[in-house]
């Protein structure tokens, strides 16, 4: 009957935030809005941190942060704003693995450059004379690779057992996309098993490079409080702390989402951490680091000012 069910079952109605039906066009609107403001500024910074004065493995890993930040708005948000207009909701069976597969894979790698990005800022501070030579680029694109590969078979696995569940629910998902806690819900079977699994690959995805981040800044932290000059200790805390208000943001939506993948009386409030988490964090990372960054904004206005000529 489990099998049976599972094999007709070849597509999903996301629901998403129908509760509201008065607030769809205010919902449209404004997560319009988000989403350009997510490409115009993470656009911007890729173009920025190209410049010569940026040449640096900070700003090489800002902009992979940046790149990852408009895949993960894009594999989620266009689907939204269709879905919010229109009356039909359904997401193919494939569409549905592809999409959680993307969303995974790029919300772990990101974590994991998080994690590279920490480690940089730690050379820099802590060993600023032995920088240049452990930063090269080779070190950089081979933490990239790291990050990515290790995004990879997490959304792998996490992709595999989902699906590997006996999905005989109803088809309607409560949530704007494919995610973990609302398609745990559909299975007509026990995962707890599972549920302990994800409490696992939480830990392992999120608290371990968090641990590593904390441990970092610690170090960083004490270097600083030794540094004689105060405008040293300033750009040095600001440059660090921009990247510190990051991971915040996405350690306390991440945690509070998946830590408790069955819970159905949350499921609003998991919709609107996953929209902060999809959305809101990728339009606000450009503009955590580039107004907390004077050399940034120094090259920004450059930019700006070169375009507004032409």
């Amino acid at each position: 009957q489990d099998a049976g069910n599972r094999t007709l079952l070849t597509e999903f109605i996301l629901s998403g935030f129908s509760s509201r039906p008065e607030l769809q066009h205010l919902l449209f609107f404004t997560i319009c809005f988000i989403y350009s403001m997510t490409l115009i500024g993470n656009l911007l910074i890729c173009m920025v941190t190209v410049h010569p004065s940026l040449h640096t493995p900070m700003y090489f890993f800002l902009r992979v942060l940046s790149f990852l930040d408009i895949s993960t708005a894009s594999v989620v948000v266009p689907k939204m704003l269709v879905n919010i207009l229109s009356e039909d909701r359904s997401i193919s069976y494939l569409g549905c693995v592809t999409q959680l597969y993307c969303v995974v894979f790029l919300a772990a790698t990101e974590w994991y450059l998080l994690a590279a990005m920490a480690y940089d800022r730690y050379v820099a501070v802590c060993c600023p004379l032995r920088y240049p030579a452990i930063m090269r680029t080779r070190a950089c694109l081979s933490l990239v690779l790291l990050s990515c590969c290790s995004g990879k078979v997490v959304s792998v696995v996490q992709t595999a057992w989902v699906f590997n569940l006996s999905l005989c629910g109803p088809r309607r998902i409560n949530y704007f996309f494919c995610d973990i806690p609302p398609l745990v819900l559909l299975s007509c079977t026990d995962t707890s098993r599972y549920e302990r699994q994800l409490i696992s690959a939480t830990v392992l995805v999120i608290f371990t490079p968090f641990c590593l981040i904390l441990l970092s800044y610690a170090c960083i932290i004490s270097s600083i409080l030794r540094i004689s000059s105060a405008e040293s200790r300033h750009r040095t805390f600001s440059t660090c702390s921009s990247h510190l208000t990051v991971v915040t943001l996405y350690c306390a939506s991440g945690t509070l989402i998946y830590l408790q993948p069955k819970s159905s009386n949350s499921q609003d409030t998991k919709k609107i951490l996953a929209l902060i988490y999809t959305t809101v964090i990728p339009a606000l990372n450009p503009l955590i680091y580039s107004l907390r960054n004077k050399e940034v904004k120094e090259v920004l206005i450059r930019v700006m000012a070169v375009l507004m000529k032409k």
